[in-house]
């Protein structure tokens, strides 16, 4: 079913035709100008610490988020939040510990530091194996996730969400970090926009529907109607402890992902 009128449609093109436009540009640049791996991976050292964190916080945020921790939401309540509290601390031990030794040693990546420290097995071995989580775990619940919302907003057939996925997702990488960098702003601007306005009308719904006088005024009634679904951390017993096990969510195991 179609939910969009001709300026949803409008808005979509323009946005599309301008990160891909940007991706494609700066590849022919680069392409002419002859840059190397380095470059490409780095953005030639070109971005600004505004473009680097919004793209930190971009490049954390996806259909997986807005629709698969939706739903976990719904269900479980706050607790799956418990994720980004998580994501928020060692972000920041990362970068009062971590970050200074790498850039001391222009260390750049993971695998190049299990190198340095290990030797070169070690290193393929964590490339390798972040490689196929990322291309048989992250990129295909994201693309599905991503196809899914496409196909009922639009009305779109499945698949050829995906192919669209895939090809423009292709192109905006063409250009390396640089455009992933700045582009990422505009993402990120997006998607915390997008967030909030679907918080506000999910709320407005609940005072319309209860008679509630504000939007605000929704939140004490869902606090009293839904009150199983404010509870950050779940105690042992709960239906849902198997899928967040109580304190062990934010002193477990989730912590070495997290800093990696």
């Amino acid at each position: 079913m179609n939910h969009l009128s001709v300026y949803d449609y409008v808005v979509f093109c323009i946005y599309f035709i301008i990160v891909s436009g940007y991706g494609y540009w700066v590849y022919q640049h680069k392409k002419i100008a002859g840059t190397n791996t380095k470059d490409y991976f780095l953005a030639e050292g070109s971005l600004t610490w505004w473009a680097i964190g919004s793209s930190i916080i971009a490049s954390n945020i996806s259909a997986e988020h807005f629709i698969g921790m939706s739903g976990s939401g719904f269900a479980m309540g706050l607790a799956i939040a418990s994720y980004e509290w998580m994501a928020a601390a060692t972000l920041i031990i990362v970068a009062l510990f971590f970050l200074p030794i790498y850039l001391k040693n222009k260390i750049y990546t993971m695998p190049q530091f299990l190198s340095g420290r290990y030797n070169n097995t070690v290193s393929t071995l964590m490339a390798v194996f972040w490689l196929l989580v990322y291309v048989f775990v992250n990129l295909t619940s994201i693309f599905f996730l991503g196809a899914l919302a496409i196909e009922t907003i639009t009305g779109i057939p499945f698949y050829t969400c995906i192919v669209f996925l895939a090809i423009f997702s292709a192109i905006i990488t063409l250009g390396g970090m640089k455009v992933i960098g700045y582009t990422d702003v505009i993402q990120v601007f997006v998607l915390v926009m997008g967030g909030l306005i679907t918080c506000y009308m999910a709320l407005n719904m609940v005072a319309d529907k209860l008679s509630v006088k504000t939007v605000l005024g929704a939140l004490p009634v869902l606090k009293t109607q839904a009150a199983d679904h404010f509870h950050m951390i779940f105690p042992k017993g709960h239906k849902y402890y198997n899928e967040l096990p109580g304190i062990a969510v934010l002193f477990g195991g989730l912590w070495i992902n997290n800093l990696n």
